[in-house]
C-alpha cells in the first residue's frame, strides 16, 4: 500500500516544554493506527500538524497527491439555528439524498435531519461531524479523542464504522478497548520521540514490557564482562610480559557499551484516604422526577442503594444520566417525589463544568489545601499530589498553565482528599491517559463509601461497577445483569440495526432464568417425553466445539509466539487472520454457552423442578 503521509523529523515546543523532538514515522492507506501517550505528550499537536492546522518549528510533513484526509474536529462548525442536513450541504457539497443516505449509517433518522444541531444530543451531534467526514470520501481519517462525550451506542457504532472503514486511519484515544478493537498498529510519543509498532495495543505493550526485561538482562550480562576485563587490566597491565594482553582487553572493554534504557514514566498509583465502613441504606428515592424548570426529563425512579455499593449511571446521552447526578448532588432541584441520602453522609461532586471554576491564579498546592478536608497534613496534600503526578516543583505551578488532563486530576485529587463518603462523578476519565484511568478504576474499587459514577469507557466501568442503573425513554431503572452483558446486547442491537432495549443474557444459575413461561406444565410434559439421545447429540455437539476452540487458541497462540520473535516484521495476511481467530473463538464460546443452557435446563425438567 502506498505511504500517503510521513512526518520527518519533526520537532516542536512551546517554551522550555518539548513535546516532539526529531519525531518521524510513515502512515500507509492500510493502516488502523491508535496513537497513545500522556497527558500532554504532543498527540493533539500532532494531529494538528498533519492536519495543517499547526506548524512545527522544524522537520517536514509530506502528503502523497493520493490522499484525501478528513478530519474530526473537536470544537463545533454549526451556524447557529442550522439544521443536519443544511450543515452537511454546506459543509461537503453533497446533495441532500446523498446526506440522507450516508447519516443514515449512523442511525440518524430521516426526521433528524431537519432538526438544529444544537438541539440535538451530544452523541449525535458527534455522528452528524462524522457524516460529514464520511461524505468526502476520504482515504484516511485523524481522529483526535473521538470517543469523549459519546454515550456507548453511538461508540459502538463509530467503532464498525472505523473497523469497515476500507482506508487508514489515525486515532487519538484513552479508552483502551476502544483501541483494541479498531486499530491493528500502536503509535506511541514518549520523551518527544514516536514508536510505530505493527500490532495493537496490547501486543505493543507486552512488546514493549519484553524489551524492556531484555535490555536490562543485557545491561546486566554487559555489566558482568566490563567487570571481568576491568580486574583483567587492574592485575596484569603492570606486568610487562602480559601489557599487550591487558591493552587488547582495554579495546574490548570500550567496544562493550551499556544498552541506553529509556527513563522509565512515573507510575499513577492512586491510594484513597479511606471513611468509615458503614452498613445500611447510602440512598433512595420515591417517585422521583428530575429536570429542569421548562423540562422533565425522567420520573418514578425509585431505587436503593446499600452503603459501599458503586453504581453506574448508563444510557444514551440526553437521557438525564448527568441531570440524575446534578438532582443528587443538589446542584438541580427535584421536580418531584422524594430522595434522600443516609445519615452522615458527606458528598463529593466531579463534573466536567467543575474544571473551568478553578481559580487560574491559585496554584496545584493552594487548590488541594482547600479542597481537602479541614485538618488535612502537608504530607497528605503532598502525597496525594504525588499520586497525581504533581511531583517536586510542580505543585508551585499555577492553574492557569495546567493542560486539560492535569487540571482533571487535580479536581479529582481534592475531591479524593475531601474524604467525603459518597462520591458522584460524572465522566472522570475525560482527559485522563489510561493508565491514570486504570489507577483511579482500581483505588475506587477499594473504596469503602458509596460512588454514583456516568463513564463510557469500558474498561473503568467494568472494573468498578457492582450495580447498573440505566436512564431510558424518560425512566431509570436497576439493570439485573452484568455490565458485559449490557454492552454485549447494545453491540447486537447495533449489528443488526434495531434499538432494542438490553436483555439479559439467561444463566443457569439465576432465579430470573429458572421462572416458568406462561405455557409452563404444557412445555415441562413436552420435555419430560424427549428421548435421551438428545442429551448425547448436545454432549457431542460441545465437543465438537470444544476441540474447536482449541484448535483457535493453538493457532492464535503460535501466531503471538511470532510477533515475540520477530516483533517489527509485519505481516498483513496475519493480523487477518488474528482478527478472524478471535471472532471465530467468541462465537464458539457464545455457541457452547447456548448448549450448556440447553443441557442444564434438560436437567432441571428431568427433576421436575
Amino acid at each position: 500500500m502506498p505511504v500517503l503521509l510521513q512526518v520527518n523529523k519533526i520537532c516542536k515546543a512551546y517554551g522550555a516544554n518539548v513535546l516532539l523532538e526529531d519525531a518521524t514515522a510513515s502512515f500507509s492507506s492500510d493502516q488502523k493506527i491508535g496513537m497513545i501517550g500522556r497527558n500532554g505528550a504532543g498527540k493533539s499537536t500532532l494531529c494538528r500538524m498533519i492536519t495543517g492546522h499547526e506548524a512545527a518549528a522544524s522537520g517536514t510533513i509530506t502528503r502523497n497527491s493520493e490522499l484525501k484526509l478528513s478530519y474530526l474536529e473537536q470544537h463545533d462548525t454549526f451556524h447557529p439555528g442550522e439544521k443536519v442536513l443544511d450543515f452537511l450541504m454546506r459543509t461537503t457539497g453533497a446533495e441532500n439524498w446523498q446526506c440522507g443516505a450516508t447519516a443514515a449509517r449512523f442511525r440518524i433518522r430521516q426526521d433528524r435531519l431537519g432538526e438544529p444541531i444544537q438541539n440535538l444530543p451530544g452523541g449525535y451531534q458527534t455522528r452528524v461531524k462524522l457524516t460529514a467526514m464520511l461524505l468526502g470520501e476520504p482515504n484516511f481519517l485523524v481522529l483526535d479523542e473521538p470517543s469523549n462525550y459519546l454515550d456507548l451506542s453511538t461508540l459502538i457504532l463509530l467503532e464498525n464504522f472505523l473497523r469497515d472503514f476500507k482506508g487508514g486511519h489515525l486515532v487519538v484515544s484513552h479508552d483502551r478497548e476502544f483501541l483494541k478493537r479498531t486499530c491493528d498498529h500502536t503509535l506511541e510519543i514518549e520523551s518527544g520521540r514516536l514508536t510505530l509498532y505493527p500490532g495493537d495495543i496490547e501486543e505493543y505493550f507486552e512488546f514493549k514490557e519484553d524489551e524492556r526485561a531484555r535490555k536490562e538482562a543485557q545491561n546486566k550480562g554487559i555489566q558482568k564482562k566490563r567487570d571481568q576485563l576491568q580486574e583483567f587490566i587492574s592485575r596484569f597491565r603492570a606486568k610487562a610480559s602480559t601489557a599487550s594482553r591487558a591493552q587488547s582487553k582495554m579495546k574490548q572493554l570500550e567496544r562493550l557499551k551499556i544498552i541506553e534504557i529509556g527513563h522509565e514514566l512515573s507510575t499513577v498509583r492512586i491510594p484513597i484516604p479511606q471513611v468509615e465502613r458503614r452498613a445500611g441504606v447510602a440512598f433512595s428515592s420515591n417517585e422521583l422526577t428530575i429536570g429542569y424548570p421548562e423540562k422533565e426529563v425522567a420520573s418514578g425512579i425509585h431505587l436503593e442503594i446499600d452503603r459501599g455499593q458503586r453504581v453506574a449511571v448508563l444510557g444514551d446521552n440526553g437521557q438525564g444520566k448527568t441531570t440524575f447526578l446534578r438532582t443528587l448532588a443538589g446542584d438541580l432541584p427535584a421536580r418531584g417525589g422524594t430522595f434522600r441520602w443516609g445519615t452522615g453522609m458527606k458528598l463529593a461532586y466531579y463534573a466536567q463544568h467543575v474544571l473551568s471554576l478553578l481559580d487560574p491564579e491559585e496554584t496545584v498546592y493552594a487548590h488541594l489545601s482547600r479542597a481537602g478536608r479541614e485538618g488535612s497534613s502537608h504530607q497528605e496534600i503532598l502525597a496525594m499530589a504525588g499520586c497525581f503526578l504533581f511531583k517536586g516543583e510542580d505543585v508551585k505551578k499555577k492553574v492557569k498553565v495546567l493542560s486539560g488532563g492535569e487540571r482533571a486530576r487535580l479536581v479529582l485529587a481534592g475531591l479524593l482528599l475531601s474524604k467525603s463518603q459518597a462520591l458522584l462523578l460524572d465522566e472522570p476519565t475525560n482527559h485522563l491517559d489510561f493508565e491514570t484511568v486504570e489507577a483511579l478504576g482500581h483505588a475506587l474499587k477499594k473504596f469503602h463509601g458509596t460512588v454514583f459514577f456516568i463513564s463510557h469507557d469500558r474498561t473503568f466501568v467494568n472494573l468498578m461497577a457492582t450495580t447498573i442503573v440505566e436512564f431510558k425513554n424518560g425512566r431509570a431503572k436497576r439493570y439485573p445483569g452484568t455490565y458485559e452483558e449490557y454492552v454485549y446486547h447494545l453491540e447486537q442491537a447495533a449489528r443488526s440495526g434495531g434499538e432494542e432495549e438490553p436483555v439479559r443474557r439467561a444463566r443457569a444459575d439465576d432465579p430470573v432464568s429458572k421462572a416458568p413461561a406462561s405455557s409452563g406444565k404444557e412445555k415441562t410434559k413436552e420435555d419430560r417425553r424427549k428421548p435421551k439421545s438428545e442429551t448425547s447429540k448436545i454432549e457431542q455437539q460441545m465437543k465438537k466445539l470444544e476441540q474447536r476452540m482449541k484448535h483457535f487458541v493453538e493457532e492464535r497462540d503460535q501466531m503471538h509466539e511470532e510477533i515475540r520473535a520477530n516483533p517489527f516484521r509485519y505481516s498483513k495476511e496475519r493480523s487477518i487472520r488474528l482478527k478472524e481467530l478471535q471472532v471465530e473463538l467468541e462465537e464458539a464460546e457464545s455457541q457452547w454457552c447456548l448448549l450448556q443452557e440447553r443441557l442444564d435446563q434438560g436437567a432441571r425438567v428431568g427433576a421436575g423442578q
